[in-house]
C-alpha cells in the first residue's frame, strides 16, 4: 500500500447526498443512477447520516411499502469521517475498527468535501499486498453463500443478511449469477414488488481459480466493472468468492501484521534498551575507574562509586559544586583555560592532573572529559573520566631509573655513561679540551666470590665503589659496566699526565685492606685509559680502547695502570684475527692440511716412515708457519680441536693412499701436552683407528720429554696403554729438556729423535755437538732403542752421522714435507723398507 499517500488524491469529491426527509426509494434511484455505493445525508451543511448499499440487507423486502419510507429511518450514524491528510494504510485501519467501508472526507471546518470506499482504497493500492498475498486463495472468502434461483428476493435478503454476506451465488438450473448489495439497492430503486432472486442476477459469473494471482483477479474485477468473482478448484467446484472487500482484508490483516511486528519490535528494543541502561548503570557502579558527569554549567550531577573510593568524596558532599574542589593549586590558570578552550573546540580533553583527595593526600590522575551534546549541537554535560595514577608514574621512574644505574651500587650504567661520554665529547669539542675515560678491573675479584661467597662480593663492590668515588673529582662520572669492572669519566683534564694521577688515586683506593663480616683480605685492581681526542672520538671507541690497555695492564704485572698504545692494540687486534680464523678454519677443516716428511734408513737408503706436519693456508695471508699458529693454538686453547683435526686428517689420507693401491708406510703423529693427558685419549685413539681400518702398527706418536715431567709414573702408563694397542712411541727432541735418564726405563719408546739443533753444528767442534750425538746413540743402543737425527741438510751431515750409528735420517737432504699428493709420488722413488 503506498503508505505516504494521501486520501485527498484517491477520495470521491462528488459527495451524492440528500436530505433526512428523502424516500429511500429516491435515495437508491439517485445511487443507482449515479453507481454509488453510498449516499450522505445532509443537514445544515454536515453529515448527520449515510445509507450504503450493505444497509440494503437491512431492509425488510416482504413489506414493499417500506421503501418509501424517509432515508432517516434506515441510515447509519454517526458517520465515520476522515480528514484528508489521512494516509490510505491509515484510512483502511479505520474502516477495519469501525466496521464500515466508507468514509467522510472533511476539512477543517467539518464540512464533507468527499468520500472513500474500500473499493477506492483497493483500486489505489501498491503491489506489495499482491507480491505478499501472490495468489487468490490467501484472500478468497471460503464456503460462499449458494442461493436457488427461484428464491425471493426477500428471502434472499434475510439470508445474505444472516450469513453477514454482501453476495450470494444463485444457483440456476442453466447457469451461475450473483446477487450483490448493489442489485439490491437496484430493486429498491425500480421495484414495487417483490420478485424471484433469480431476475435479480447477474450473469454470466467469472470465475478464477485458486492459483490464479491476485493481481490478476484484482484487473479482472475492475477491467469488468464488477465487484465478485467465482473461485474454482482444479475440478471446476466452487470454493470461494473474491471480492473488493476480501482483497482490502487482506492487505489489511498484512498490514496489522506489519504493525503487530513494528510493535514487537519496538517492545523488543525498549527493553534491550533497558537491559542496557541497567548494564550500563551496573558498568559504572562497578567501574575502578572514577566517573563524573556536570551539567552545562559543569556542576556535578552525578559521581560513581569509584570516584567516592579515589577522592573520598560522596555524591552528597560534591553534588552542585564545581569540580575545583578537587584542585591541588598545582596547576595555574593557563593550564585551566587551555584544557576549556580544547573541550570548546573538539567537546574533548584527555591529559594529566594533579588533584587532593579528601584527606587533603595528593595524586596524579588521567582525566579524560567528553562534552555531551544534543541534537541541535548544544553542551547538556561533561562527562569525566580518571584513574589515580600516581603509582604508575613512581614505577616508571623506578624503572627509568634502573634504565640508567646499576641496581647494587646505585652508579650509573653503561647506557647513562655513554650518554655523558657523548656530552662530555661535544664540550671538549667545543672548548679544545681533553676527557679521559678510564677501564677499572678488579684482580682475583673472582677468587673472592668463590670462596667467601657473591653476598660477600656484593658488600666489596659496594665498598670499592664508595672508595672510588671518593677519589674523584665531583663532575667526574663513576659507572659499573657489570660484574667486577667499572668506567671512570674525567671530562676537562690537561692531559694524560691527570689522568695518570687519577689512575693510581684510584688503584691506591681499592688495594688498601677490606675487612668484611670478620674476613680481612687485599684486591688489586687493573686500569686503562684512553684519552679524547688522541684515542678515539666516539664512546665506544674510547671504552674499546681503555677496555684493551686495561688487558695490557693485566699481562704486564696487575694492580697497575697503562695508556693505550695504538700499536700494541693493532698486535693484539692481529693476534684476536688470527686466533678467530684458526677457530674457524679447526671448525670446519678449510685451509688446513697436512705435509710429509720421509725418514729413512742411513744405511740403506730405503723409506722406513714419515712423519706428519699440519700446514695452515690462511685465507687472505696465505700460508701460516707451524711456528706461528701451533703456539697461538695453545694460547688460545684451540689445541685440543686442532689435534683432533690433525688425527682425522692423517687417517683419511692414508684411507686415500690405501684406496689408491699404494703401500702404506708407518705415520708419525706430533702430541700436545694437553692431548696426552686427555682421560679418554686412548679410547679415542682406538675408536679413530677403528672407524679407518688403520693398523695401530702404522702409526707412532712424538712426544716431547717435557710432557711427562713431574707425572712420570702415570705417563708412563698411558704410553704403555698406547703399546698395548698396538702404536708406537718416539721421544721428540731428545736433549733439549729436563732429560732424566732414569724413565726412559719405565717408557715403552722405540726410538729417540735427536734435536735439529744438534745436526746444524755438528760440524763446529766448539760447540761439542760429536760427544752430545755420541752419548745419545750409545745410550740408545744400550736400551734398544732406534736413533733418528732430525734437521739433516747435507751430505756432510749424512756422513759425520754415519760415525755415531744413527739409524733413521730426516731432513731436507732427503726431502721436504709433502702434501699427501705430491708424497704419494715420492712413495715411486723411496722404496719402503719393510
Amino acid at each position: 500500500m503506498h503508505q505516504d499517500l494521501p486520501i485527498s488524491r484517491v477520495m470521491q469529491t462528488g459527495i451524492l447526498q440528500c436530505t433526512k426527509d428523502t424516500p429511500l426509494s429516491e435515495a437508491a434511484r439517485r445511487m443507482t443512477d449515479r453507481c454509488c455505493s453510498s449516499i450522505v445525508i445532509m443537514e445544515n451543511h454536515k453529515a448527520v447520516g449515510i445509507w450504503t448499499e450493505h444497509d440494503a440487507l437491512s431492509i425488510n423486502f416482504s413489506t414493499l411499502s417500506a421503501l418509501n419510507k424517509p432515508i432517516a429511518t434506515f441510515m447509519s450514524q454517526p458517520v465515520h469521517t476522515a480528514s484528508g491528510q489521512m494516509l490510505l494504510s491509515e484510512a483502511a485501519l479505520l474502516l477495519n475498527t469501525h466496521k464500515v467501508r466508507h468514509l467522510v472526507v472533511i476539512d477543517e471546518a467539518s464540512r464533507p468535501v468527499g468520500i472513500i470506499s474500500q473499493t477506492d482504497i483497493v483500486m489505489n493500492q501498491g503491489l506489495e499486498p499482491y507480491l505478499r498475498l501472490r495468489e487468490v486463495h490467501a484472500a478468497m472468502r471460503r464456503d460462499p453463500l449458494l442461493i436457488e434461483g427461484s428464491l425471493s428476493v426477500a428471502d434472499a435478503a434475510a439470508r445474505m443478511r444472516t450469513h453477514q454476506q454482501d453476495a450470494a451465488i444463485i444457483v440456476d438450473d442453466h447457469q451461475l449469477g450473483i446477487v450483490t448489495e448493489r442489485d439490491l439497492v437496484s430493486f429498491i430503486a425500480n421495484r414495487s414488488d417483490d420478485t424471484p432472486v433469480i431476475q435479480l442476477s447477474s450473469k454470466p459469473l467469472l470465475s478464477v481459480t485458486e492459483s490464479t494471482p491476485l493481481i490478476n483477479a484484482r484487473d479482472l474485477l475492475i477491467n469488468h466493472r464488477i465487484r465478485h468473482l467465482v473461485v474454482r478448484d482444479s475440478q471446476e467446484k466452487i470454493v470461494g468468492l473474491l471480492g473488493f472487500g476480501d482483497i482490502l482484508s487482506g492487505a489489511e490483516y498484512l498490514y496489522l501484521a506489519d504493525l503487530r511486528e513494528a510493535l514487537t519490535q519496538r517492545d523488543q528494543a525498549l527493553a534491550r534498551s533497558r537491559q542496557h541502561l541497567q548494564l550500563a548503570e551496573r558498568v559504572i557502579d562497578s567501574s575502578l575507574e572514577g566517573i563524573i558527569i556536570t551539567d552545562a554549567d559543569a556542576c556535578i550531577e552525578f559521581v560513581n562509586p569509584a570516584f567516592t573510593h579515589l577522592t573520598g568524596y560522596t555524591l552528597e558532599e560534591v553534588a552542585g559544586k564545581k569540580p575545583s574542589i578537587l584542585g591541588s593549586g598545582r596547576q595555574d590558570a593557563d593550564f585551566y583555560e587551555q584544557m576549556w578552550a580544547s573541550l570548546k573546540v573538539s567537546g574533548y580533553w584527555r591529559g594529566e592532573v594533579w588533584n587532593r583527595r579528601k584527606s587533603g593526600e595528593l595524586y596524579l590522575e588521567l582525566l579524560t572529559i567528553t562534552a555531551i551534546k544534543d541534537d541541535s549541537g548544544v553542551t547538556q554535560h561533561y562527562a569525566g573520566l580518571f584513574s589515580d595514577i600516581t603509582h604508575v608514574r613512581e614505577n616508571e621512574e623506578q624503572i627509568r631509573h634502573l634504565a640508567y644505574y646499576d641496581v647494587l651500587t646505585r652508579l650509573p650504567n653503561r647506557r647513562l655513561l655513554e650518554d655523558r661520554i657523548t656530552l662530555a665529547i661535544r664540550h671538549a669539542h667545543r672548548e679544545a679540551q681533553q676527557i679521559a675515560v678510564i677501564f677499572i678491573d678488579l684482580d682475583h675479584f673472582k677468587q673472592v666470590n668463590d670462596t667467601l661467597g657473591h653476598a660477600l662480593g656484593d658488600e666489596l663492590l659496594l665498598e670499592v665503589a664508595a672508595r672510588m668515588t671518593l677519589r674523584l673529582r665531583e663532575d667526574d662520572t663513576l659507572a659499573r659496566l657489570g660484574g667486577d669492572e667499572f668506567i671512570a669519566l674525567l671530562p676537562d683534564i690537561s692531559g694524560f699526565t691527570e689522568a695518570s694521577s687519577a689512575a693510581q688515586r684510584l688503584i691506591d683506593a681499592v688495594s688498601a685492606p677490606y675487612t668484611l663480616k670478620g674476613h680481612s683480605f687485599r684486591i688489586g685492581c687493573s686500569i686503562g685509559i684512553s684519552l679524547y681526542p688522541d684515542d678515539g672520538d666516539t664512546p665506544e671507541v674510547l671504552i674499546q680502547h681503555a677496555d684493551a690497555a686495561m688487558y695490557r695492564a693485566k699481562r704486564e704485572g696487575r694492580n697497575t695502570y697503562r695508556l693505550y698504545q695504538a700499536d700494541v692494540d693493532r698486535k693484539l687486534r692481529d693476534q684476536l684475527s688470527m686466533e678467530t680464523a684458526l677457530r674457524n678454519a679447526v671448525d670446519t677443516g678449510d685451509g688446513l692440511y697436512m705435509a710429509y716428511q720421509p725418514l729413512v734408513s742411513r744405511k740403506t737408503r730405503q723409506l722406513v716412515s714419515a712423519e706428519a706436519l699440519v700446514r695452515w693456508t690462511h685465507p687472505v695471508r696465505g700460508n701460516i708457519g707451524p711456528d706461528d699458529f701451533i703456539p697461538l693454538a695453545e694460547s688460545s686453547g684451540l689445541i685440543l680441536p686442532l689435534g683432533d683435526r690433525v688425527m682425522d686428517l692423517v687417517l683419511d689420507d692414508m684411507h686415500q693412499w690405501r684406496a689408491s693401491g699404494k703401500s702404506l708406510v708407518p705415520v708419525a703423529i706430533n702430541l700436545s701436552s694437553a692431548q696426552f693427558w686427555q682421560p679418554d685419549f686412548v679410547q679415542t685413539i682406538a675408536q679413530k683407528l677403528q672407524h679407518h681400518a688403520i693398523a695401530p702398527s702404522l702409526i707412532t706418536f712424538e712426544l716431547t720429554e717435557s710432557i711427562l715431567l713431574n707425572r712420570q709414573a702415570e705417563g708412563a702408563a698411558v704410553l704403555h696403554e698406547l703399546r698395548a694397542l698396538g702404536c708406537k712411541i718416539a721421544l721428540d727432541d731428545f736433549g733439549t729438556g729436563y732429560s732424566s735418564l732414569s724413565y726412559l726405563h719405565n717408557i715403552p719408546a722405540h726410538a729417540l729423535k735427536i734435536d735439529r739443533s744438534f745436526i746444524e753444528v755438528l760440524h763446529d767442534e766448539t760447540h761439542n755437538s760429536q760427544a752430545i750425538v755420541a752419548a745419545i746413540a750409545s745410550l740408545a743402543r744400550e736400551l734398544d732403542l732406534k736413533v733418528v737425527a732430525e734437521g739433516v741438510e747435507t751430505e756432510q751431515q749424512w756422513q759425520q752421522l754415519g760415525e755415531y750409528g744413527i739409524d733413521i735420517i730426516q731432513g731436507y737432504y732427503i726431502a721436504r714435507p709433502q702434501p699427501a699428493g705430491q708424497f704419494v709420488e715420492l712413495l715411486g722413488t723411496l722404496t719402503h723398507e719393510r
